[in-house]
């Protein structure tokens, strides 16, 4: 989350999307509520079925599964046409006004510039801005060959001029640097320009008409209109008080192309200034307690702790690797950014102090040899699949049920059947831990299975101290209410023996690269069995040598706890497990473990209560919530302003700025961005499939793409490609679009092992309409059969008036969807009244190119009586 749960309440407009809170986040859906009670604000839900959240909506609007970049591309078209943006902040806080460099081309055919067909990749050189300061009111010099360059088709044997010049500096047999924003970014800030990022915005979603947007998305146009009417009107007539957030899931991650569905979101907030305001940003609801935790500190393959990017083998050393990943400002001249990733240095660097001690000098890099080098996908799915060929021959599953989680979960139970151990840590048995009790293996099958696995009894949520890290950024402890019963251990315990056993064999018997092992610090007071108190201080940091802020004077002794990532330095005097966290235990104690119920703002800001990174700011990029002066959009929710008698940013917040940047100045109120603003437009690459996001279809679709029947899916799409990986096809027979999702009575995989959630649910269902019912003589209650190409799923039907029959680009189309709970494992209680086989048999192995997350939310099935 861009805010928080709390600061949904101070909302004027709320779009809910992708989402579910009223079932899925019911505490936190109180603040929604709440909003709808003291502000009057509205209440938008879109979604492919009528669920609680939309039963309390002002405005509910059916959607098909996987059409959310059209709804959303429609928005902008609709709040570009109807003036219903924030201009000054447009203009002064995104990159709007950017020029775009010459030979870029939009998606019209599917494709942007530079696609290479045969390597399913783009050349994003063109994906740049150009460089040449102020251009305001030079703009009919570029519209000619704006027009011609726009219309010509993607060419990826013509090599960028940035790009060619990148390849000549190169040294024979080396790869070429890749190309860099400019320092000098060209401008037009009347907005006028014909390769500026705004009206390259307004072509590329000009084509998202009312009209296109009924034959994609079955949204009826008058409904549309509706809708988009209603978000936008808090821009009416050039207002600027009010604001608008957008809250949603995991209904928009689990698409192939579902950053890029975020993204239009984000855009659209931008274009309407809602981004940095209370009641406005950009809100995800996480679906654990601790996903966003898991998330800071890396439990993805390609960053490290703190967002940092993770090393690949090119970066042949430290200078290498920290000038790769180190961005340089790239703004007008005129205006000044903070750029605040360019404090890499010090963050890696303290980082890599805190994994190594004394073993990270400056002479051998700071030990960034020891760190591995990623050389290809190592996605959760990606896993499964190399373990399927072989690659993979052994697996530790931490409270982590991945047959159950799927995709494609027979591929996951045959690739654990090809696996030679399994270490699984848990509180139930579960599908993952006894995968060869999978329906259809049969007891000899079970023989032939030679996988060893290894149940270690691990402690439950109740039963252990730490923090979890909510949606909202806020690091919060808890103290174990109880202790582990019987021979069960904590996890930290569990992983420093395996640990510490792993060390003893390096030092024993040697190896290729001992090192990493041998020398990575592991100074706890109980080395079997550390405290999580100590690992937080840890990940926190400490200053190694006395450190001194310049401006403040402010000493850190050697020895004591750092108060805040500003005192992290790159020569080797500090540690930081993790630059984000660094504040959260200082030498005023453990601030997480803070229970403060003061809030003088009103606002739900509550700065004593837990701590949130960065720096405790409870809304991120909360400059933009004042005007280019420094004063507040809305005096009534100020959070921070400019003093100018102080000289610095104060308020009710803590301000996510460079505390003494005059506006005057104007420093953009991005701070992680090289522009120093928000980015409408995304250069080179950051997100691999477009710099704008372009309405594709799922994998697995109904109907070609009404924009481009050519290009109909994502064309940098990452799909999998083994026997067991088969996909569906409307020629096939498979025409009904299948979604999952959660209940309110169950917690995905984990509550059918508890008496009352399994009577508050005791089986499964599919959601069925009542129109497809009848035309299969389905009534409710009646066995049903769902099959996809790579599996069958039996269940009870729901017949219900909650999901109803789309006409999508002419053609009528029904959804069904099905909760994700049940499998082959669960209690007694349960045994006989259930589906044994996982939903997620059904689902597709395709994941998006940015952030890897299988397509679980929008895929193709028949359905028939069983």
């Amino acid at each position: 989350m861009t805010n928080g749960w709390i600061d949904i309440k101070n909302a004027d407009m709320m779009l809910v999307m992708g989402g579910n809170p009223a079932e899925n986040h019911p505490c936190g859906f109180k603040w929604a509520v709440e909003a709808k009670r003291t502000r009057n604000a509205k209440l938008i839900v879109v979604d492919p079925r009528f669920t609680r959240t939309a039963a309390v909506a002002d405005l509910f609007v059916q959607i098909r599964a996987g059409a959310d970049i059209a709804f959303l591309g429609g928005m902008i078209n609709y709040a570009l046409a109807n003036n219903r943006i924030n201009k000054e902040y447009l203009v002064n806080f995104t990159n709007a006004a950017f020029v775009v460099k010459e030979g870029f081309k939009l998606p019209e055919d599917g494709l942007y510039s530079g696609f290479d067909p045969e390597k399913q990749t783009y050349d994003k050189s063109t994906w740049n801005y150009e460089e040449g300061g102020d251009l305001t009111g030079k703009a009919a010099a570029g519209a000619t060959m704006m027009a011609a360059a726009m219309h010509a088709p993607a060419n990826p044997a013509k090599t960028a001029p940035a790009a060619k010049s990148a390849a000549a500096a190169a040294k024979p047999g080396t790869p070429p640097p890749p190309p860099m924003l400019p320092p000098n970014t060209a401008y037009d800030l009347s907005l006028e320009h014909p390769r500026c990022v705004y009206q390259l915005l307004k072509k590329q979603y000009s084509r998202y008409t009312p009209e296109m947007v009924e034959r994609i998305t079955g949204i009826p146009k008058e409904q549309f209109l509706k809708a988009a009417d209603l978000f936008t009107s808090i821009r009416k007539d050039g207002d600027t008080k009010k604001v608008a957030t957008i809250i949603y899931a995991v209904g928009w991650t689990q698409h192939s192309y579902g950053t890029q569905i975020i993204r239009t979101a984000a855009m659209l907030q931008l274009l309407m200034g809602n981004i940095g305001r209370a009641g406005g940003g950009m809100n995800a609801l996480r679906g654990h307690s601790n996903i966003q935790g898991a998330t800071d500190m890396a439990g993805v393959f390609d960053i490290l702790p703190g967002y940092l990017k993770v090393p690949v083998p090119n970066d042949k050393d430290w200078d290498t690797y920290i000038t790769r990943v180190t961005p340089k400002a790239a703004k007008p001249k005129e205006w000044d950014s903070f750029n605040y990733w360019s404090n890499t240095p010090k963050f890696a660097v303290s980082f890599l102090k805190a994994m190594y001690g004394d073993a990270a000098t400056k002479e051998n890099g700071w030990a960034f040899h020891y760190l591995p080098k990623v050389d290809r996908r190592y996605s959760f799915t990606d896993i499964w699949d190399d373990m399927y060929k072989g690659k993979v021959k052994g697996m530790f599953a931490f409270g982590m049920n991945g047959v159950a989680i799927g995709p494609n979960s027979k591929k996951n139970i045959e690739a654990l059947k090809k696996a030679e151990w399994l270490v699984v840590c848990e509180v139930f048995p579960d599908e993952t831990s006894e995968f060869w009790m999978s329906p259809g293996i049969t007891a000899e099958d079970q023989k032939k299975i030679n996988t060893t696995v290894y149940r270690l009894p691990g402690a439950g949520f109740a039963e252990k101290d730490g923090t979890w890290v909510n949606s909202a950024r806020w690091l919060q402890w808890k103290n174990a209410a109880v202790p582990p019963p019987g021979d069960a251990k904590l996890d930290q315990e569990i992983l420093a023996r395996i640990f510490l056993k792993v060390r003893e064999l390096y030092q024993k018997e040697g190896g290729k690269f001992p090192d990493a092992i041998l020398k990575a610090t592991w100074s706890y007071t109980n080395p079997n069995n550390p405290s999580l108190a100590e690992v937080a201080k840890e990940i926190n940091g400490k200053a190694i040598a006395d450190v001194t802020d310049e401006k403040t004077q402010t000493t850190i002794k050697a020895g004591q706890q750092l108060p805040g990532f500003a005192f992290l330095r790159d020569d080797g005097s500090t540690t930081s497990g993790n630059w984000l966290y660094c504040g959260s235990w200082t030498e005023a104690g453990p601030l997480m473990q803070r229970r403060g119920t003061d809030d003088p703002s009103g606002l739900g800001v509550y700065p004593n209560w837990g701590w949130s990174w960065p720096m405790n700011r409870r809304v991120m990029y909360n400059r933009a919530s004042c005007d280019v002066s420094g004063k507040p959009w809305d005096a009534s929710r100020k959070q921070v302003w400019w003093n100018e008698a102080a000289g610095k940013w104060v308020g009710n917040d803590v301000p996510d700025f460079k505390p003494d940047s005059n506006p005057k100045d104007h420093m953009g109120p991005f701070i992680m961005n090289p522009e120093g603003v928000g980015r409408l437009f995304v250069p080179l690459g950051a997100v691999a499939d477009g710099p704008f996001p372009e309405h594709y279809e799922p994998f697995e679709s109904p109907v070609p793409n009404p924009l481009h029947p050519n290009q109909s899916t994502n064309p940098i799409v990452k799909k999998f490609k083994t026997a067991m990986d088969k996909y569906g096809t409307p020629a096939d027979g498979f025409n009904i679009v299948c979604t999952t999702y959660r209940l309110t009575e169950h917690y995905h995989y984990w509550t059918k092992n508890n008496p009352m959630n399994v009577q508050l649910v005791p089986e499964p269902f599919v959601e069925i309409p009542e129109e497809l019912a009848r035309e299969k003589g389905i009534n409710g209650g009646d066995k049903v059969k769902v099959t996809s190409a790579r599996a069958e799923y039996v269940a009870k039907a729901m017949v219900t008036k909650r999901i109803k029959a789309m006409k999508i680009d002419g053609k009528t189309t029904y959804q069904i969807g099905i909760p994700i709970h049940w499998g082959y494992r669960g209690i007694a209680e349960d045994e006989g009244k259930t589906a044994k086989d996982l939903a997620n048999e059904l689902s597709p192995a395709v994941i998006d190119p940015n952030a890897h997350t299988p397509e679980f939310k929008g895929f193709l099935v028949k359905l028939e009586k069983a």
